[in-house]
């Protein structure tokens, strides 16, 4: 047999954070310095460095530090994203990750990113987004509504002390609509991830009670969704 040359495909990671403020739900996003799609926004990520990153998740976090100074506690995979189409530079496969972390000021630290910033969900249509950005983005966005629905990932976006209602403002921003507070308070009740603490804080004329995750605790998921 005769030997084949092959040519390789570009090989990337993409990152969909998203967070929530002041109950909008937000993804981060930066505006590339660097063709393709120079002053274009997208999502922070890049080429994988076979002398640097030990696996994809480890290159996702480097350009997550690199383009938007975030280091988040946990990526979670979302799916591959490939074709001829993607990018004009060639035939590329990126595998995109996903997570949701609490708001912060953003800042890039890297030359090929002019701006790193957080932008309204809701607003992402009026932009045009470098390669197939806004397919990844409306897909990480499915999955999170899916997790708020089915697990407690949503206080992966609160401070360290939180009270029931913040709990609650977040899940019905993600999910788009409102929740049932005795539905969520057995979710609470039924994870067992929570521990109140010994302070509480003014709410709407009542005093609230403030909560905060154990220590090393994992996502609890459910059989059932919120609105069922």
């Amino acid at each position: 047999m005769t030997g084949q040359n092959f040519i390789q495909p570009l090989f990337t990671v993409d990152n969909v954070l998203f967070s929530i403020e002041n109950n909008i739900l937000n993804v981060l996003l930066v505006r590339r310095a660097a063709t393709p799609f120079s002053g274009s926004w997208s999502l922070p990520g890049g080429f994988i460095d076979v002398a640097l990153d030990a696996n994809v998740q480890t290159a996702a976090m480097r350009k997550l530090q690199q383009k938007t100074g975030l280091t988040p506690g946990y990526l979670e995979q979302l799916e591959v994203f490939s074709g001829k189409e993607r990018d004009p530079r060639g035939y590329s496969v990126s595998l995109a990750f996903y997570a949701l972390v609490p708001f912060t000021t953003v800042a890039s630290n890297i030359a090929s990113v002019s701006q790193a910033r957080w932008w309204p969900v809701s607003q992402l249509a009026q932009l045009t987004l470098a390669f197939d950005h806004q397919e990844i983005i409306a897909k990480a966005h499915h999955r999170l509504q899916q997790k708020a629905l089915y697990s407690m990932l949503p206080v992966f976006c609160l401070p360290t002390e939180f009270t029931v209602g913040q709990l609650k403002g977040v899940i019905e921003a993600i999910i788009g609509k409102e929740i049932q507070r005795k539905s969520l308070m057995r979710r609470i009740e039924a994870s067992d991830m929570f521990t109140p603490t010994e302070q509480k804080v003014a709410s709407g004329g009542r005093q609230a009670q403030l909560y905060q995750l154990k220590p090393g605790v994992d996502i609890t998921h459910f059989n059932r969704n919120m609105g069922a």
